[in-house]
């Protein structure tokens, strides 16, 4: 696995969170907040880790940035900070830029100033609460683009003891089957023949209006 040197600005709890999964990629981050607590969070996450303010144009030169790979923008709690950050981090040679953003105004925004890629955690989260909860057949859910899904389903009635390939998913309902699941264990390698049985729950992508076709009475 390739070693990205990472510069992980904002150390929230998105921040937090995102140094932790970093970690767990063995990137080298070098992670930074005002806040000293937040600091002393994430050391057993991170390579290098400082104290200071990056929307102060010293404080950003002194990082190095030309030296990093990718550098994040986390912060959440102070949209102005977030913009400034991301313009020195810009000005200062920066690669690719990854910004936290809380709504199109924002995106719209910080790519202006420099940000080669837009997160929303909070919007990502919203939709999923809401794809996951507005239906008692959908136990997980992750958006792939704007049109298609993975969506973790109940087997609908209609499907029940009938194989796949009796029910020709792929060209009738235009999705695909990537996996099923009994117990919480999953089996990517799906028998074309094999019955779809009650206590299954099926992987499925394709369009969210198409899945969610299949349970309309």
């Amino acid at each position: 696995m390739m070693k990205n040197n990472i510069l992980l600005i904002g150390l929230g709890y998105f921040g937090q969170k995102t140094a932790q999964e970093l970690a767990e990629y063995q990137q080298d981050i070098m992670a930074v907040d005002t806040d000293g607590e937040r600091v002393n969070s994430v050391l057993p996450y991170v390579t290098n880790a400082r104290i200071g303010d990056t929307s102060d144009e010293n404080f950003v030169a002194s990082l190095g940035v030309k030296d990093y790979d990718v550098c994040i923008v986390a912060i959440g709690d102070d949209f102005l900070s977030s913009l400034q950050t991301t313009a020195l981090l810009k000005d200062n040679g920066a690669k690719y830029i990854v910004a936290r953003a809380a709504s199109d105004a924002q995106e719209k925004l910080l790519k202006r100033v420099g940000a080669d890629a837009i997160v929303f955690p909070e919007k990502t989260l919203a939709v999923w609460t809401a794809v996951r909860y507005a239906a008692n057949h959908i136990f997980d859910y992750l958006a792939l683009d704007d049109q298609y899904s993975i969506l973790e389903i109940d087997v609908p009635d209609k499907w029940k003891g009938r194989s796949v390939r009796e029910l020709d998913v792929r060209k009738k309902y235009h999705l695909n089957i990537i996996g099923t699941k009994v117990n919480n264990v999953l089996n990517p390698d799906i028998d074309p023949d094999a019955p779809l049985h009650e206590d299954e729950r099926l992987l499925v992508l394709g369009k969210e209006k198409d899945i969610r076709s299949l349970f309309r009475r």
